[in-house]
């Protein structure tokens, strides 16, 4: 027998509990021939979490089987959960053993110093995970919040965490040496944090929102990234661009969320000299080509306003054709500026002047979002398709 979905395979299960029935004979004995604890684990896995709880309790096949989908990756965002949760872990011996990822949420919330103390437990006892994402207040990241990790043998290859970057992350990060994705979001404070020249001899990806350029280079300095998010503010632009540099490998991907105040044209040409061998370059412009404004306020206080020369765009995205043409290896290039309108011809035009510039290039993401693409030598996108 064929079971094609998840209907099926419980219409399965039913008629082989009426069969048993009518047989006179152990019902949940003869589930396991028909379906071996493969099949089931792969049934169960197409259930929702709550659809889970009462097949745990339905017998002992399923609980064992069904325990191990529903601990294998816990995501919690809610704190209520997120700390049941943590209580039946840091208590229960059978349930650690199945986790392989956790993600927890308490941004929002003060934690106490139980709930750390229990967190430290439950961490200390899923010895089998390999993604862990963390994100606690600002309130809490001021003070040193990686103890958690003290004592605890599990081997990573994902970690995320909003907690700051201190000299006992630094450590933790040093135990950590199959880590291949790291993301720091942390805040904008500035602690001690050196890594051991060792540490995370295996990363490839690396992201952060922090601006905080030493952050960047202790992270890269060394090690093999070939893939980085990163912020650019006004001041850290050359400095933070620098520190990419540092990676033991040539970076291929590179996403950046520029909060600089200058326009696109000067950035560009600071990213293509440092990596001209990039192939997937991904921009997020949040403060572009401005017009300043000056005017009185109350009280004598001389205000300045930025707006946007929305006018001007075309012609700067335009501009951007003579920087793009450094790069040699170029194949995906997205360029988004939340608030500004751009027409489909317009998009049009650009997608062509920049694949003249940078022949390269296979896709093309402007702000407009279509997915722009070189079909039959001419640039298209979906909606052309779809029309």
């Amino acid at each position: 027998m064929i079971v094609s979905n998840t209907h099926e395979c419980f219409q399965v299960l039913d008629l082989d509990l009426q069969i048993s029935k009518s047989m006179n004979r152990p019902t949940f004995r003869s589930i396991s021939p028909i379906l071996p604890v493969e099949t089931l684990e792969l049934i169960f896995s197409h259930l929702e979490r709550h659809e889970l709880v009462p097949v745990i309790g339905s017998s002992s096949l399923f609980h064992n089987t069904a325990s191990r989908v529903l601990y294998r990756t816990i995501t919690e965002t809610s704190s209520v959960r997120a700390v049941q949760l943590v209580k039946t872990l840091a208590s229960n011996n059978a349930y650690p053993k199945y986790v392989r990822s956790i993600d927890l949420d308490f941004a929002n919330n003060i934690i106490t110093a139980n709930l750390l103390r229990l967190l430290h437990r439950v961490l200390q006892r899923v010895n089998s995970l390999t993604t862990l994402i963390l994100d606690f207040s600002t309130t809490d990241n001021t003070a040193d919040v990686a103890w958690i990790f003290e004592g605890c043998s599990f081997s990573l290859m994902s970690f995320t965490s909003s907690m700051r970057c201190d000299l006992s992350l630094a450590r933790f990060l040093a135990t950590q040496p199959r880590i291949t994705e790291l993301s720091l979001r942390g805040f904008d404070m500035v602690y001690d944090f050196e890594l051991e020249p060792m540490a995370l001899p295996k990363l490839e990806h690396f992201r952060t929102v922090m601006s905080c350029p030493d952050i960047i280079r202790e992270v890269l300095k060394g090690r093999p990234v070939q893939s980085v998010s990163m912020s650019l503010h006004a001041g850290d632009v050359n400095t933070s661009l620098d520190s990419l540099l540092l990676s033991a490998t040539a970076i291929k991907r590179l996403t950046v969320m520029s909060f600089e105040s200058e326009p696109p044209i000067t950035l560009i040409p600071l990213i293509a000299d440092r990596l001209p061998q990039l192939e997937a370059f991904h921009l997020v412009v949040l403060m572009t080509n401005y017009t300043q404004v000056r005017f009185q306020a109350m009280h004598g206080v001389i205000l300045r306003l930025l707006i946007y020369a929305d006018d001007c765009f075309q012609e700067t995205l335009l501009e951007l054709s003579a920087s793009l043409a450094q790069f040699k290896a170029l194949k995906y290039l997205t360029f988004m500026a939340p608030g500004v309108a751009t027409s489909f011809n317009d998009e049009r035009s650009i997608a062509e002047a920049w694949s003249k510039a940078c022949p390269t290039l296979q896709t093309i993401i402007l702000p407009k979002g279509l997915v722009w693409f070189q079909r039959d030598e001419n640039w298209a996108c979906l909606r052309d398709s779809e029309e």
